[in-house]
């Protein structure tokens, strides 16, 4: 049995043509069911349903033996524990600072909110900038309204959000995708299921990257 660990919503949606292309099409939908262990039309595959940011974790201590998560998700872990053998290049977006239009407030030292602690640590601290990091998890673009913070760290996509609060995207830090990650044991004691998904799921990604130019 092998165990892919996604989380609902946009990665699982634009993973799914590329599951398919790999022959692992579930067989419940997870925005209809409650069931958060996902039963394919193979019987030696399953999906585990979790959150974004716990994929890295589920795969790493082998309660998944692969797992698709941004890339947002995965620098925020750390790298040691998994093997990153294939970008996707699905949901797709930008790790950016962003700050209230027209400046950010003079301060000695820069007040940064964001759920991304330990990459815009290192951001600021590659810039030489000063930055006191207020972890956030939610509503990151009101922390600089009512003044808990001079400016976020945030994806961001069409960049709505952010203008519909008054923010703007000022530095890009990173473009973010969706990557497949395997469990470092699961490629040892697996290696021919886990390297077969991995060749059919990179088949697909070329292809779709042919349609797409």
């Amino acid at each position: 049995m092998l165990t892919l660990a996604v989380s609902k919503g946009r990665i699982f949606e634009e993973a799914l043509p590329l599951l398919a292309a790999a022959g692992v099409v579930p067989t419940v939908d997870p925005d209809k069911s409650r069931k958060l262990i996902i039963p394919t039309n193979r019987e030696d595959v399953q999906l585990l349903i979790v959150r974004a940011s716990d994929v890295p974790t589920y795969v790493e201590y082998g309660a998944a033996d692969l797992g698709i998560a941004g890339k947002d998700a995965l620098l925020e872990y750390g790298p040691e524990g998994l093997y990153e053998p294939l970008d996707l290049n699905i949901a797709r977006c930008r790790l950016m600072t962003a700050a209230p239009v027209g400046g950010i407030a003079s301060r000695r030292r820069l007040r940064v909110a964001t759920k991304y602690v330990r990459t815009a640590q290192g951001y600021f601290a590659r810039r030489g900038i000063q930055a006191d990091i207020i972890k956030l998890y939610g509503s990151m673009e009101l922390a600089p309204l009512v003044g808990l913070a001079d400016c976020i760290v945030d994806l961001v996509d069409t960049g709505n959000t952010l203008r519909a609060n008054g923010l703007e995207p000022r530095e890009l830090i990173m473009e973010i995708s969706s990557r497949l990650v395997v469990n470092k044991a699961a490629m040892k004691m697996k290696h021919r299921a886990v390297c077969a998904i991995v060749d059919l799921l990179g088949q697909a990604v070329a292809r779709q990257g042919m349609h797409s130019e």
